[in-house]
């Protein structure tokens, strides 16, 4: 892994943490030192790698390891980092696939139900035209995600709740097309 890889992991740890340079620098490393090990400039000691991924709650292999297979288990901060990266890709599914069951007493309980939220939001439009059923699913899971946590956001909510409604009038037309074919 390059230094500028693993300066990236680290500053996308610390920011989703919402720390500060210097509440992760403590009393161990100067905060310039930080600012250079996130920006690639420095490559940390052992034992400085060790201290961040305590603070950051990171297991220090996240950003050691090199071309190897990816950890099975992952951190918080790691998880909500990858969905974060996985939701701008556009790649929803694969984005809730990760976010899985959200430990309502996780750290990052309430931004990753934000994202998925709007992960179901997406993949409900996505899907309204080719599968109607599932994209109920996800439009009625993302109006039940889009109230939870601190980032509950009213606007998804209605945005969901009108999408439920447009697939509830294309399944009644389709149903009444049958019952009158009858």
């Amino acid at each position: 892994m390059t230094p500028a890889e693993r300066g990236k992991i680290i500053k996308e740890a610390r920011i989703s943490k919402k720390m500060s340079q210097s509440e992760v620098a403590g009393n161990f490393i100067t905060r310039n030192m930080l600012s250079q090990i996130e920006s690639g400039k420095a490559t940390p000691s052992v034992k400085t790698l060790e201290y961040l991924a305590s603070v950051l709650d990171i297991p220090v292999s996240a950003y050691t390891q090199g071309d190897e297979e990816e950890p099975a288990v992952i951190s918080g901060a790691e998880k909500l980092v990858r969905v974060k990266m996985l939701f701008l890709e556009g790649s929803y599914s694969e984005a809730q696939e990760l976010i899985g069951e959200n430990d309502e007493h996780g750290a990052f309980y309430d931004e990753l139900t934000a994202i998925s939220a709007k992960c179901c939001y997406h993949l409900a439009e996505s899907l309204a035209e080719e599968n109607t059923v599932k994209a109920v699913e996800y439009a009625k899971q993302a109006a039940e995600l889009s109230e939870r946590g601190i980032y509950a956001d009213r606007q998804l909510k209605t945005d969901a709740l009108k999408l439920l409604n447009l697939l509830a009038e294309k399944l009644s037309k389709y149903y009444a097309g049958l019952i009158s074919e009858i």
